[in-house]
């Protein structure tokens, strides 16, 4: 039972994992600021390897991975399009991009809470610290890009 549990929570994570990803190619698409593309491109990146390490869990413990993000990623994908269109701003992508970052941490939190053998908790425990350490860098970002605007 134990094996079928892990398996479970790191398919939601598969799916959190891969909605990060392609967030953040998203979000490389539509910001203007070259820093910003290539870090929306760097954790797009970091996200894609969380992704395949999740898959490889997955078929380790006999379970068929879960092979792309969840409707809320979706949803939210929309949402940024739609919502960047109006503002166009490198602001309004940072904002929506660390909402995608709060729905992460949380998704990781909620696995940490969850029974998962030693070695599966370590590889979450790692995943887990890279989404905070994403979460505070667009954080950062968009205090950075809040900043400017004032400043305008």
């Amino acid at each position: 039972m134990a094996r079928n549990n892990a398996i479970v929570v790191l398919n939601e994570l598969i799916k959190t994992s891969v909605d990060g990803e392609q967030g953040f190619q998203q979000a490389a698409k539509i910001a203007h600021d070259p820093r910003l593309i290539s870090v929306f491109q760097e954790c797009a990146r970091k996200c894609h390897v969380a992704t395949n390490e999740l898959q490889a869990k997955v078929t380790a413990l006999g379970g068929r991975p879960a092979g792309g993000g969840s409707m809320t990623g979706a949803s939210h994908r929309a949402w940024i399009a739609a919502k960047t269109r109006v503002a166009d701003s490198d602001l309004s992508v940072l904002k929506e991009v660390e909402r995608g970052e709060d729905y992460a941490r949380s998704a990781y939190s909620k696995a940490l809470n969850a029974s998962l053998p030693a070695d599966i908790r370590e590889m979450v425990q790692q995943q887990a610290a890279g989404a905070t350490r994403n979460h505070a860098r667009i954080r950062d970002l968009r205090n950075t890009f809040r900043a400017r605007a004032r400043a305008h």
